[in-house]
């Protein structure tokens, strides 16, 4: 994969003073639900990423595999403290486990087969969430809250692969309190799976982005994934 660097005036644009303010705050108030934050770092370059996890930041989410490939030998990060959040390809399951300590988008048995394989031929057992389409949106991947249940009892059978939670990231809507009806939804489904035990003796909801996330701590989210809130708005590298 071709590594690709951001330049000092794009590094520039980062305001460290914010970041480490926002990171601190935000990890005190998910530590305070027992929540933790998983930053997503989509086209945050290596060296902020590095200075959040100077200034208390714990977790990281990438989206794209081969970002992630292009940052991985230069993070300040071990795999327990990189999650990958994105829509995954069967053909890029390989280029990330071992990498990574939780996938959050498992959507579909092919997928599960292949991070079996995977992870099997290096002796290792992946963490995924079974990701949820809650609001049944076709332009989103995820599992249709109707079929969660048969499909993460399928997909529990594959040796090297391990179901340990939900996901979801429901609409993008204009006002915090619109997203009541789908949190409660997705905590709905979470307790009833977790209480039949397809989620193991810990199971975790990814649940909440930056303009929503406290709200889905109030939700029961145990993992958030704000970027913005984080790290500001940031342009995106030109290709």
């Amino acid at each position: 994969m071709t590594e690709r660097s951001f330049s000092d005036r794009e590094i520039g644009e980062f305001d460290k003073e914010a970041i480490a303010a926002a990171v601190r705050e935000t990890v005190a108030l998910a530590d305070r639900y027992g929540a933790k934050v998983v930053s997503a770092t989509k086209t945050v370059p290596v060296e902020i990423i590095n200075f959040a996890f100077a200034n208390g930041l714990r977790y990281m989410g990438e989206n794209k595999v081969q970002e992630l490939m292009d940052k991985y030998d230069r993070l300040d990060a071990k795999p327990e403290m990189i999650h990958f959040i994105g829509q995954l390809q069967t053909n890029k399951v390989k280029y990330i486990v071992g990498k990574v300590s939780l996938i959050h988008s498992l959507d579909s048995l092919k997928l599960a087969k292949e991070i079996s394989v995977r992870s099997k031929a290096k002796g290792i057992v992946t963490d995924c969430l079974c990701e949820i389409n809650i609001a049944d949106e076709d332009s989103k991947g995820g599992i249709a809250k109707d079929d969660a249940e048969a499909f993460i009892t399928e997909a529990s059978k594959l040796d090297g692969i391990r179901i340990v939670g939900l996901m979801s990231i429901g609409p993008h809507l204009e006002n915090e309190s619109d997203y009541v009806p789908f949190f409660t939804e997705i905590s709905g489904l979470f307790k009833d799976l977790s209480g039949k035990g397809l989620l193991g003796s810990k199971p975790e909801l990814s649940l909440g982005m930056s303009d929503n996330y406290r709200l889905a701590l109030e939700y029961g989210a145990t993992i958030i994934r704000p970027g913005t809130a984080l790290f500001g708005r940031r342009k995106y590298p030109v290709k």
